[in-house]
């Protein structure tokens, strides 16, 4: 069993990691577990969550996690050492990490997108940050993997997921494709496209 662990702050943003953390439960080879600064975060659309681990047992079991997903929100401008070292650490391991959103702006303000190529919401936001030391490896996309890392923007719950997906290796890239573009294009033309999916 695989264990993904989506790190929330308060006011996240419902959206953006609902279509992964779906894909990812629903499969046997997957568990999905939440993380925090606090023991109970809010989103931005009213759902309550009290997550799975504190942040100082994810430093513990750091070993024992396959997949990182940092979920964007409003509450990314924070100052923790303990998460920013936790980040820096499984980059440096070259293990899995997906940011989203306010989570990317995250990165960029505490310099751990440096030698990656990324996106985010808008590069103008990062401009005052000291840390952030690679301004000519962002790239105009909804979402950008470079080796272990997937940056994407608010926009992009979709594209992040495929990506994120591809990134870990879930299933054929065809079969990723299939099951984001359900969603993406919509059940008539995704028949067109592909056949019933839920005609054997």
């Amino acid at each position: 069993m695989k264990n993904a662990v989506f790190l929330m702050l308060n006011e996240y943003a419902d959206w953006e990691g609902a279509y992964l953390s779906a894909l990812l439960n629903q499969d046997s080879g997957w568990s999905v577990k939440t993380a925090s600064v606090t023991n109970k975060v809010t989103s931005i659309g009213g759902l309550n969550i009290n997550v799975d681990y504190s942040l100082s047992t994810l430093t513990e079991i750091t070993n024992e996690i396959d997949l990182l997903i940092l979920i964007g929100g409003n509450s990314w401008a924070l100052e923790n050492t303990e998460l920013k070292q936790l980040i820096a650490n499984r980059l440096s391991a070259d293990k899995p990490v997906g940011a989203i959103c306010g989570a990317v702006d995250y990165l960029a303000a505490n310099g751990l997108l440096s030698s990656y190529k990324h996106t985010g919401n808008a590069q103008y936001l990062w401009k005052n940050y000291s840390s952030y030391l690679n301004p000519e490896d962002f790239i105009l996309n909804q979402v950008v993997r470079d080796r272990n890392l997937v940056t994407a923007n608010g926009t992009a719950a979709l594209e992040f997921t495929n990506a994120v997906l591809k990134m870990i290796h879930f299933a054929s890239d065809l079969e990723v494709d299939k099951k984001t573009d359900l969603y993406k294009i919509g059940f008539y033309k995704y028949c067109d496209k592909y056949g019933n999916p839920f005609e054997q």
